[in-house]
Formats: structure tokens, sequence, C-alpha cells
């Protein structure tokens, strides 16, 4: 059977506000980003010893969720599971979407983004950093031609075989987000090979809830149906996704107790670290893991879109904090020098790093957030990423190789 893709019709006065809205949002981004590069970094909270901020928090979460988000159509293409296959399309769309809204807080955050054509031109393979330049390009053009093998008929014989590909690549994409901070190995906090599947594992919880917050407003905006059966899928994915994250940060944490030389910083993060132990605890453990998991594991869950919201936007919320805790809270821990000795002096060598960051860094977040949603809104009304219908009856519950159509 065909799958019908329309795009949004109509010229509603809620699509032109919320569009409008995130036009202001990423105005904003663009005027803090200018603020920061006139006056320098000093307008900010960063300083010599936390060189990445909270914009670096919204670039990596939202490249981390962007491999993700492509699971959906991955379960499709590549493990057979034809009942997500109206959806990927829009799994597809909204990886890209997340890629280059993290990517613009990214570039626009290093301070010099014009020198983004030497990065493009000079490389160090010696760096994770110019690895990923290949990650983040490959990963878009493959799901480029993922997306278009999908909605082209005569393509569609390829789509499997594009799936794949797109599904091997976002797996490196993640590992290499992840292994920016593996590597290095003069802070305590990121010398570790387990932060590539960690990483992984984080993705497809953070990717999930991202889409289903997506799919709910579009398909409530449009007035499309969605099946309970559909819905109630969706929330065992992001029970068993959110437990495989759960486990992984837990290995994480105990591997770290192996080694004597990472002793103080688990013991930082789990217990004295002040916000950042507040936040671990109250953010990916609580309210991102174990709430959702309790709530989702309702045996009519798939009639519960309220909770089913709640749950993604709780899991949204836990993830920033996994990645303020890991990326803030690594570069508070302080650089061990000497091992087994104390060091103090007046660079502030041995204490603490203090942050707190400031309002144009919080707008610069905010505006990559909604480049990501005009990207997403101006997709589904001008190319038709959203399945006409989701109803029970309309969704392939057996292995089809039929096309996706768009009208």
């Amino acid at each position: 059977m065909k799958i019908t893709l329309r795009e949004l019709k109509g010229s509603s006065p809620g699509y032109y506000t919320l569009l409008g809205g995130l036009a202001l949002v990423a105005l904003i981004g663009l005027a803090s980003v200018w603020y920061m590069e006139h006056n320098g970094h000093i307008v900010t909270g960063m300083n010599n010893e936390i060189v990445w901020g909270l914009p670096h928090v919204f670039a990596v979460f939202l490249v981390v969720a962007a491999s993700g988000a492509l699971n959906v159509a991955s379960m499709a293409s590549v493990f057979g599971k034809t009942e997500f296959k109206p959806l990927a399309p829009l799994s597809g769309m909204l990886a890209i979407s997340l890629l280059i809204g993290g990517l613009a807080v990214l570039m626009l955050d290093l301070g010099r983004p014009d020198r983004l054509i030497v990065a493009m031109t000079y490389y160090n393979f010696k760096s994770i950093f110019a690895l990923n330049i290949f990650l983040y390009s490959g990963f878009t053009g493959f799901v480029i031609v993922y997306l278009w093998t999908m909605m082209e008929h005569r393509m569609n014989r390829f789509t499997p075989l594009a799936g794949l590909f797109a599904f091997i690549w976002r797996m490196a994409l993640t590992t290499g987000t992840g292994s920016i901070f593996g590597f290095l190995v003069a802070r305590q906090a990121y010398d570790s090979a387990l932060l590539a599947p960690l990483f992984i594992a984080l993705s497809f919880s953070y990717g999930l809830a991202v889409f289903l917050l997506v799919l709910m407003a579009a398909s409530v905006g449009s007035g499309r149906p969605i099946g309970d059966a559909m819905m109630a899928r969706f929330a065992r994915l992001q029970v068993i996704f959110i437990s495989a994250g759960l486990y992984f940060v837990t290995i994480y944490y105990l591997t770290n107790l192996y080694f004597t030389r990472h002793h103080a910083f688990d013991h930082f993060i789990l217990l004295s670290g002040s916000v950042y132990t507040y936040l671990f605890w109250l953010g990916p453990v609580t309210l991102g893991g174990v709430l959702p998991l309790a709530l989702l594991l309702h045996p009519r869950i798939g009639q519960m879109r309220r909770r089913i919201v709640a749950c993604a936007s709780l899991v949204v919320a836990g993830g920033f904090a996994q990645m303020y805790v890991t990326i803030i809270g690594g570069q508070a821990f302080p650089l061990v020098l000497f091992p087994g000795k104390e060091v103090s002096s007046s660079f502030s060598d041995g204490v603490i790093n203090s942050y707190s960051p400031t309002l144009p860094e919080w707008l610069l977040g905010f505006g990559g957030i909604a480049i990501v949603g005009i990207i997403v809104l101006l997709s589904l009304k001008v190319l038709g990423f959203l399945p006409a219908d989701l109803a029970e009856e309309d969704i392939p519950t057996t292995n089809s190789t039929s096309p996706a159509t768009a009208h």
C-alpha cells in the first residue's frame, strides 16, 4: 500500500504566528552573537578555565538528538519495522534540521566563525575536531540521499541500502561527538572510551523524545490523527532507550571507580559537586530517567497523549542537564597537574572553577532551537514530510516494499 505524504495546507494564523515567533528568537540569538563578538567573551560566563559554555550544551544536545531522530526511519528501512515507514521522511528531515541548528550554535560560539573556512581547507587528521567535519557533512549528505530514495517513486528500491548507510554514518557521527570528550585525556572527567557508546545510547532517547514532540505538535496543528497503537509503540521504544541511557551512565561512573585518579571526580559529580551534583541526580537520573520510565509503563499508554508529551519533555530536560553536567561540570573540576599532590597557585590551580551562564549565552542557545523550528515548519509547509493520516487502519504492520509518495 502507498503512503501519502501531504504538505500543510491553508494559511493558518497559528502557523505564521509560530513561524514569526521562531524567526524573532533566531534574530535575537544572532543579535546576542554580535554583542558577544563586539564586546568579547568577557560578557559571558566563560573564562580561562571553562572555555565551553552554555551554547556548547545546546549545540552538543542538538547534534546528539539529530543522530537519534533518524532512528524512526532506520527502524523502518534497516530493521524492517514497516509500521514506522509513514514517519520515516519526517524522521530524516528532523535529523538534518537538528544537526543544522546545533552546528549553527557551535559555529557562532567559536569566537571567529569566519575562520571556519580554514578548518574546511586545512586538516589535522589526528584531531577529532577535523574528523567531525567529515562526519557532519557526510551525515547530511547520506540523509538527503535517503530522503530522496524514500520520496521519489523510481528510487524506492534503493531505500534499504541508503537507510543502511545513513544508519552506519549516524553511529559514526555520535561516536565522533562522544570522542571529542573521550580523547581529552588531560581531564579526569573526559578520559574514557566509554563516552562514545554513552553518547550513542543517549542519542536514542533524546532523538525519539524530540521526534515525538514535533510529531504531536504537527499532528495536532494540522488535524491529522495518530493511532493509539503507534503511540504505544513509541512509548515502548522510549522505555528501552531510556533504560539503555541510564545503564551506560551507571557503567561510566562505576568504571571510573576502578581508576584511583578518577575517584575524586566521581565524588565531585555524585556527592560534593553542589549544582552539578543536584543537576545530575535531579535531571538525567530522576526527571529524565526514572520518572518517565514509571509513567510510560502504563498498560494503556497509547491513549495517554499528554503523558507521552510530558515524558518526552522530561527526557529533553534531563538531556540538557546531562550535557550541562558532562560539559560544564567536566571543566569545573580542576586539572590534575601533579598526580598525588595538592596544587595551589594564584592562577586558581587545584580549585573548583566557577561558571554562571549569562543572558547572551541563553539567547544564542535558544536561537539554535529556533533555527531548527523554522526549518521544520518550512519543510512541512513546502515539501510535505507528514503523512496524511496515521489512523490504525492506514499503518502497515508487515514487511512491505511499497513506496511512499508525496502529493
